[in-house]
């Protein structure tokens, strides 16, 4: 996902993941989102779907998410643990707390749905990049370890 900054992140074919963030993408907040320890933002497909089910209006990059990616379980996220997708090499740095910007994506504006110190398990996550490269829609995200200290 891509977008000149803010929300919605709108699809993109290809992005290249480098220390400071997505190419081509940027960050009106500079105080809450962006440098080295926030450089992407994840979220699941599978969270997504479970939050639409619930009947929120939320689709993939409406909460800001750089990557929404499918097939990792959600509750192994932790601070520390790397993933490969595509080229790039990413690693957690902490849940990212939802803000009002993105309230659109929730029935009656209720943002905090995915707030982790509200509900467990349902935050966004900031990353860094370890590796830079190119990531593809069809890239598939593969827990490689978790690095701690």
């Amino acid at each position: 996902m891509n977008s000149e900054g803010g929300v919605p992140k709108h699809p993109v074919k290809s992005a290249f993941l480098h220390n400071g963030g997505v190419h081509g993408d940027r960050q009106n907040d500079l105080k809450h989102h962006g440098g080295p320890d926030r450089a992407v933002s994840i979220y699941s497909l599978e969270l997504i779907h479970a939050l639409q089910h619930e009947g929120h209006p939320i689709v993939p990059g409406s909460t800001g998410e750089n990557l929404t990616i499918e097939g990792l379980e959600w509750d192994v996220m932790e601070e520390g643990v790397r993933f490969t997708i595509g080229e790039a090499v990413i690693e957690l740095t902490g849940p990212a707390p939802p803000c009002k910007t993105i309230s659109h994506s929730f029935l009656d504006k209720e943002f905090v749905r995915i707030s982790e110190n509200r509900y467990p398990g349902w935050s966004r996550w900031y990353a860094r990049v370890i590796t830079e490269g190119y990531v593809k829609t069809d890239d598939h995200a593969e827990l490689e370890s978790i690095h701690r200290g």
